[in-house]
């Protein structure tokens, strides 16, 4: 077995086309076939099942192809870590993060670092919560930042970076408009914009809403941090917001008040895998995250 072989294989499994599988390789389609056809012959087993152009994973070559990317992976990360060990000021670092931290930090701390390192690459993967943890797990990431930071997962370590505050958006022309500061009981009354069902942010303001003893009535949802602002800028409902996604701007036709009686927070930090040993530009990154928010912590205290 090839790791060319290898390759080919997942590509063609992952366009499920063995054509655009091979333009994607920029070889020619018979030399993708033939090696698809040699790997199988190898193994002994039919790993797709052929439908005209178009093909199929068989159950087999599921499994196959699970254990595969995990191969791949590996290589891959053993391939960066020689070229990193002579010099992990080259390195490149995949992290992922949330919409809610893509605004303001993200920019923040990718900028801070590469005036420091500046022949570090980043590949950077927006995704939600759940997801990003998933992804650190998989190796499909280094790292991800995340808020809140996340204590129960077996297989990846969290830092916090620091905490902040929920706060209330409202549009203009809300009764509570001109108030410095509100308790979340005033809005049992109000429809609220909120993440869909399973989102972490939907959670911690379900949970702070329960905690008084209401349901809060969700009017309509967004799956993002500007879509959110976009239905509460419309008029269609309020909504808790990381303060940090206000922090260039307030929407237009919005007003942001302090929330009081309980304070809602999330603390805001960076996970890496526990299972696995950070390459030398990775560990850096994550040295340098955490000394930046101390240094921040300090001069802000």
């Amino acid at each position: 077995m090839e790791l060319r072989q290898i390759y080919y294989f997942i590509e063609v499994a992952k366009r499920e086309h063995v054509t655009e599988a091979a333009l994607e390789l920029h070889v020619a389609q018979s030399a993708v076939s033939r090696q698809i056809f040699n790997l199988e012959a190898e193994l002994g087993v039919d790993l797709f099942i052929r439908e005209g152009r178009s093909v199929k994973l068989t159950p087999i070559g599921k499994v196959f192809l699970e254990h595969m990317e995990q191969a791949v992976r590996v290589i891959d990360n053993a391939l960066r870590e020689v070229k990193e060990y002579a010099d992990p000021d080259r390195g490149t670092i995949h992290i992922g993060f949330p919409s809610s931290l893509a605004a303001h930090i993200l920019p923040t701390v990718v900028s801070a670092f590469r005036e420091r390192y500046p022949q570090v690459k980043f590949s950077l993967k927006q995704n939600s919560y759940h997801n990003l943890i998933n992804d650190v797990i998989k190796g499909e990431i280094d790292m991800a930042l995340l808020g809140p930071v996340p204590h129960h997962e077996k297989k990846i370590n969290g830092s916090i970076l620091f905490s902040e505050n929920m706060v209330a958006l409202l549009p203009a022309d809300h009764p509570l408009a001109d108030n410095s500061a509100i308790h979340l009981s005033q809005l049992r009354e109000d429809a609220f914009v909120l993440f869909p069902q399973g989102y972490v942010l939907r959670q911690i303001i379900m949970e702070a809403c329960q905690q008084l003893g209401f349901q809060p009535e969700v009017s309509f949802e967004g799956e993002d941090i500007d879509a959110i602002k976009g239905l509460v800028s419309a008029g269609l409902g309020v909504t808790l917001i990381p303060e940090i996604t206000l922090m260039d701007n307030i929407p237009r036709s919005t007003v942001k008040i302090r929330v009081t009686e309980p304070e809602v927070t999330r603390t805001v930090g960076v996970i890496v895998p526990s299972e696995r040993e950070l390459l030398p530009t990775e560990k850096v990154f994550h040295q340098f995250l955490k000394d930046l928010f101390v240094t921040l912590d300090k001069f802000q205290n």
